[in-house]
């Protein structure tokens, strides 16, 4: 077993199937390579944390996927993946877990803020990460400069939510 695969870890609960059914296993490995494909890319394509980025792992799978580069094959190779799959896709690629500080960071350009929550809240005992938690998370993953100054940072139940700055 490789060092990679044996640091593997599931990201979320893998749905119970009998082994026999082969679509059901093909559909969970389809989902699961997507998923690590896009994890593994998702710091490729700068600027980090734009739709400019996005927008480039996009282009780039499609012409990894034997489209050609004008803009009716793109726009067939985004129909083609559906609401469903460019969601979550969109969701992993804008999303970062940082398992030492016990933070989730969520931070799509399309949404109005960056949300910094606990992965587990009952290590975090309920309550709030405390700002220099976030702060160091934010700077880990490039996204101190895309927020507003720490004062404007507005404190929700078990979270924070950052506004986008500019």
């Amino acid at each position: 077993m490789s060092l990679q695969f044996a640091r593997c870890r599931p990201r979320r609960q893998v749905r119970a199937f009998s082994m026999t059914d082969p679509t059901a296993l093909q559909a969970t490995l389809v989902d699961f390579a997507i998923t690590e494909l896009v994890r593994q890319h998702r710091d490729s394509f700068p600027p980090l944390w734009t739709p400019e980025s996005w927008a480039k792992l996009m282009i780039w799978l499609a012409l990894n996927c034997g489209c050609s580069s004008d803009a009716a094959s793109l726009e067939a190779f985004a129909e083609a993946l559906g609401p469903a799959l460019t969601r979550r896709m969109r969701r992993v690629y804008f999303e970062r877990e940082l398992p030492d500080l016990n933070l989730q960071l969520m931070g799509d350009p399309a949404e109005q803020q960056v949300l910094a929550l606990p992965i587990d809240p009952l290590q975090a005992g309920g309550a709030m990460p405390d700002r220099q938690q976030v702060a160091r998370a934010l700077a880990r993953v490039g996204l101190s400069e895309r927020v507003v100054v720490e004062e404007r940072w507005q404190a929700l139940e078990a979270l924070w939510a950052l506004p986008w700055a500019g």
